[in-house]
């Protein structure tokens, strides 16, 4: 009787140790694709904020270059209204 009882335990254990490997096999499977999708996905973020970094940078060069234009303007125009002011109060 025991020697029976061994045979369906050791019987039992190497089932239970087979499917414990495969479903270990199965997870570390899922593990690579689950792995290869966060690789994949980190690779789109690394390009997209690249991508929007040079976008802000393009856009404050631009606005930089604006508001030195709209600064010539002012002192031109303010240099030109001194002269206008300048050369009325020599007519005068």
């Amino acid at each position: 009787m025991i020697i029976c009882c061994t045979k369906v335990d050791n019987s039992s254990s190497k089932d239970a140790k087979k499917l414990y490997t495969n479903c270990t096999a199965a997870v570390l499977r899922a593990k690579k694709v689950v792995m290869d999708t966060v690789t994949t996905i980190q690779e789109n973020a690394e390009d997209i904020y690249a991508d929007a970094k040079q976008i802000n940078e393009d856009r404050a060069a631009a606005e930089e270059a604006v508001e030195d234009v709209v600064e010539e303007t002012v002192e031109e125009t303010a240099e030109e209204a001194v002269k206008a002011e300048a050369e009325e109060q020599v007519e005068a």
